[in-house]
């Protein structure tokens, strides 16, 4: 290719020839006026040798055409504002239910803790085990669709689980109708296929060396909402419950229409009746063991994770902590923080680390924080903590980020799934575990939970280990 540009003051044109060898050739010209966006003129002219030729013009679509078009594809907006949402509605959801086990119990803050944990539990089965029912049928409508289904979906049932608590509020129906906002919210996908979304979307449209850096950007943007809505919330709800959970109702709204009418499907590759993954091309493409290896990893720090910081939620609501709604908030506020600190670690660290020791260094700090968190006696200790986990975020999109390297891109949609569909399980699993075991402990020792938790999430690091010295023997790095 020879380029030749020539400029003027008014009409700046680029001239770029094809070779001069392969007759017919087409000559491009970029026209950029002053002040203005660019636009794009090309004309083929077909030659043949020094016949006579026949020209042909066609218009191509403008620049301003297509930065809407990449802005219209980011899905970090649909997390931003889902995750205030979120935010708002967990904290209506943990303040309601403990209050109502408070009356239940008159008053004895133990037997509320177990009352609400109990709870909890099996809202969270309930919610997991629904799906999981759903995460097969939601797959296949990708596979047709994009993965776009996965956010709308979820994002409808969330909304109808929040209707639940209103109806709850404003209507005396025992505390057991929540259960039904809760198999609603699984039915529709649930945070499985909300995040399975999320993170294919994410992958389709970013380049396979800064996949890394793309996902830790929604995790940011992730925690950026969170922390803005853990400080909002705890006020929001003084000002009265029903003003926090209507607020939290329109903005899931506002996010779903924006995932509707807003947010646009990458892929633009495939024909809307074409599956996202052959299985001729799942064969030659997948690395197997690398896949087991990385979900492995992901499986066990979920497990040690999830259920501790649900407990955790709790824990801070009695003595000797004691919290009221302000620094519960707080404290929320904190959790999503890790968030922040987490992307600017990745930011700062990933060309001098690589993902495979960034990883380690997340589940580090993530569970010497945790292991702190079992002596929070103060509410200094317990910040400390969350000071000290300032990584932990990092595992879980660089963990996603190294799976989506070992995949073809059509397989996005079905292997995302699958792992979110996985990930439910051990959701459901962490839940039941560290809610049976944290009334046990509530008598000698509430914070054995933590403990247990970090003993758990180190254990990730053995697969990501083994995976990296695999790696150096078949020299992929």
């Amino acid at each position: 290719m020879v380029d030749a540009f020539t400029s003027s003051n008014k009409l700046p044109f680029k001239i770029a020839f094809a070779s001069i060898t392969q007759l017919p050739f087409c000559i491009k010209l970029s026209s950029v006026p002053s002040g203005a966006f660019h636009s794009l003129i090309t004309i083929k002219i077909n030659f043949q040798w020094i016949k006579s030729f026949k020209p042909k013009v066609t218009v191509s679509s403008s620049h301003s055409a297509n930065q809407m078009g990449a802005i219209l594809t980011l899905v970090e907006p649909v997390v931003v504002i889902n995750k205030l949402g979120t935010s708002f509605f967990e904290m209506a959801l943990t303040q309601t239910i403990y209050n109502q086990s408070l009356k239940t119990t008159e008053g004895d803050s133990d037997r509320a803790q177990a009352l609400s944990s109990r709870f909890l539990l099996i809202q969270s089965v309930l919610s997991s085990v629904a799906a999981m029912l759903s995460i097969i049928p939601l797959s296949r409508m990708a596979d047709r669709h994009g993965p776009k289904v996965f956010l709308v979906a979820s994002q409808m049932g969330s909304v109808l689980g929040m209707f639940m608590l209103v109806i709850f509020m404003y209507c005396e129906v025992p505390l057991e109708f929540l259960y039904l906002g809760s198999l609603l919210h699984g039915l529709s996908g649930g945070g499985p296929m909300f995040w399975a979304g999320v993170a294919a979307l994410a992958s389709l449209s970013s380049e396979q060396g800064k996949r890394t850096l793309k996902l830790n950007i929604v995790d940011f943007c992730f925690g950026v909402a969170g922390v803005v809505g853990g400080l909002l919330s705890g006020y929001l709800y003084q000002m009265g419950p029903s003003i926090l959970l209507l607020t939290a109702i329109m903005v899931s709204i506002v996010a779903l229409l924006y995932t509707v009418f807003g947010l646009t499907d990458s892929r633009h590759s495939l024909s809307e009746n074409e599956p996202l993954l052959t299985e001729s091309e799942s064969g030659k493409t997948m690395d197997r063991v690398s896949v087991g290896m990385l979900m492995t990893a992901m499986v066990l720090f979920m497990l040690g994770m999830v259920g501790a910081e649900n407990v955790l939620q709790l824990f801070v609501l009695k003595p000797p902590l004691s919290w009221d709604s302000v620094w519960a908030g707080y404290g929320r506020a904190a959790t999503s923080a890790m968030y922040l600190s987490s992307f600017l670690g990745v930011l700062c660290l990933f060309n001098v680390l690589g993902d495979t020791a960034l990883t380690l260094l997340g589940i580090v700090s993530n569970c010497t924080g945790m292991a702190i968190m079992a002596f929070a006696i103060e509410s200094w200790v317990y910040f400390l903590a969350r000071g000290i986990m300032l990584f932990a975020c990092v595992p879980m999109p660089t963990l996603r980020a190294m799976l989506s390297k070992n995949l073809h891109p059509q397989q996005y949609g079905r292997v995302f799934g699958l792992l979110q569909l996985v990930l439910a399980v051990t959701d459901l699993l962490s839940n039941v575990f560290f809610t049976s075991i944290y009334p046990l402990t509530l008598g000698w020792f509430s914070g054995f939970c933590f403990l247990l938790s970090c003993a758990i999430s180190y254990i990730s690091a053995v697969p990501i280990i083994y995976q990296s010295g695999r790696d150096l023997r078949l020299g992929s790095i």
